[in-house]
Protein backbone atom coordinates (compact mmCIF):
# COMPACT_ATOMS: atom_id res chain seq x y z
CA UNK A 1 0.00 0.00 0.00
CA UNK A 2 1.53 3.27 -0.88
CA UNK A 3 1.27 6.43 1.63
CA UNK A 4 -1.34 8.76 0.65
CA UNK A 5 0.70 11.71 0.75
CA UNK A 6 3.07 13.29 -1.64
CA UNK A 7 5.97 15.21 -0.96
CA UNK A 8 6.31 18.67 -2.62
CA UNK A 9 9.11 21.68 -2.12
CA UNK A 10 6.44 23.48 0.41
CA UNK A 11 5.53 20.55 2.15
CA UNK A 12 3.04 17.76 1.68
CA UNK A 13 -0.17 17.25 0.27
CA UNK A 14 -2.49 14.41 1.84
CA UNK A 15 -5.25 12.25 0.53
CA UNK A 16 -7.86 12.21 3.68
CA UNK A 17 -10.98 10.70 4.42
CA UNK A 18 -13.04 11.97 6.99
CA UNK A 19 -15.52 10.59 9.40
CA UNK A 20 -17.40 13.66 10.79
CA UNK A 21 -19.27 13.17 14.55
CA UNK A 22 -16.68 10.25 14.31
CA UNK A 23 -17.18 10.47 18.37
CA UNK A 24 -13.64 11.61 18.76
CA UNK A 25 -10.84 14.09 17.08
CA UNK A 26 -8.25 11.25 15.76
CA UNK A 27 -5.98 9.73 13.00
CA UNK A 28 -7.27 6.22 12.34
CA UNK A 29 -4.15 5.03 10.20
CA UNK A 30 -4.29 4.56 6.32
CA UNK A 31 -7.09 2.76 4.29
CA UNK A 32 -7.13 1.32 0.75
CA UNK A 33 -10.03 2.66 -0.97
CA UNK A 34 -12.08 0.57 -3.68
CA UNK A 35 -10.07 2.38 -6.62
CA UNK A 36 -6.96 1.91 -5.27
CA UNK A 37 -5.55 5.00 -4.18
CA UNK A 38 -4.49 5.09 -0.26
CA UNK A 39 -6.14 7.22 2.50
CA UNK A 40 -5.00 8.75 5.79
CA UNK A 41 -8.37 8.21 7.95
CA UNK A 42 -9.62 10.79 9.97
CA UNK A 43 -12.63 11.40 12.28
CA UNK A 44 -13.32 14.30 14.05
CA UNK A 45 -16.21 15.21 16.88
CA UNK A 46 -17.79 18.13 14.97
CA UNK A 47 -20.44 18.31 12.97
CA UNK A 48 -20.30 18.37 8.39
CA UNK A 49 -22.23 21.86 8.75
CA UNK A 50 -20.94 25.25 7.60
CA UNK A 51 -17.50 23.78 7.79
CA UNK A 52 -17.01 22.66 10.90
CA UNK A 53 -15.63 19.52 10.38
CA UNK A 54 -13.41 20.85 7.89
CA UNK A 55 -11.95 23.12 10.21
CA UNK A 56 -11.84 20.33 13.21
CA UNK A 57 -10.15 18.74 10.70
CA UNK A 58 -7.13 21.33 9.72
CA UNK A 59 -6.68 21.77 13.53
CA UNK A 60 -6.33 18.30 14.14
CA UNK A 61 -3.80 17.85 11.31
CA UNK A 62 -1.59 21.05 12.54
CA UNK A 63 -1.78 19.80 16.24
CA UNK A 64 -0.82 16.20 14.91
CA UNK A 65 1.87 17.61 12.66
CA UNK A 66 3.13 20.31 14.65
CA UNK A 67 2.48 23.19 12.76
CA UNK A 68 0.64 26.20 12.80
CA UNK A 69 -3.13 25.86 11.82
CA UNK A 70 -2.13 28.82 8.99
CA UNK A 71 0.08 26.65 7.57
CA UNK A 72 -2.74 23.47 7.04
CA UNK A 73 -5.24 24.37 3.98
CA UNK A 74 -7.86 22.57 2.19
CA UNK A 75 -7.34 21.71 -1.40
CA UNK A 76 -9.91 19.99 -2.30
CA UNK A 77 -13.24 18.28 -0.97
CA UNK A 78 -14.57 20.92 1.01
CA UNK A 79 -18.25 18.60 1.07
CA UNK A 80 -16.95 15.40 0.46
CA UNK A 81 -15.62 12.93 2.71
CA UNK A 82 -13.00 12.45 0.99
CA UNK A 83 -10.51 15.51 0.98
CA UNK A 84 -6.94 16.66 -0.23
CA UNK A 85 -5.09 19.04 2.07
CA UNK A 86 -1.67 20.62 1.63
CA UNK A 87 0.51 21.48 4.79
CA UNK A 88 3.43 23.74 4.19
CA UNK A 89 6.85 22.83 6.46
CA UNK A 90 9.68 20.81 6.02
CA UNK A 91 8.63 18.29 3.72
CA UNK A 92 11.05 15.49 5.62
CA UNK A 93 9.85 16.50 8.64
CA UNK A 94 6.26 16.22 7.91
CA UNK A 95 6.76 13.05 6.47
CA UNK A 96 8.19 11.11 9.25
CA UNK A 97 5.78 12.69 11.34
CA UNK A 98 2.96 11.15 9.51
CA UNK A 99 4.56 8.30 9.17
CA UNK A 100 4.67 7.60 12.75
CA UNK A 101 0.86 8.86 13.36
CA UNK A 102 0.02 6.35 10.35
CA UNK A 103 2.01 3.54 10.19
CA UNK A 104 1.86 1.56 6.88
CA UNK A 105 0.29 -1.80 7.92
CA UNK A 106 1.64 -4.66 5.96
CA UNK A 107 -0.49 -6.65 4.05
CA UNK A 108 2.10 -9.64 3.85
CA UNK A 109 3.54 -12.52 5.83
CA UNK A 110 -0.46 -12.89 7.65
CA UNK A 111 -0.34 -9.39 8.71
Amino acid sequence: MTEPWRISTTGVSIALRVTPRGGRDGIDGIEQLSDGRSVLKVRVRAVADGGEANRAVLALLAKSLGVPKASVSLLSGATSRLKQVAVEGDPARLAQALRELAPVKSTDEGN
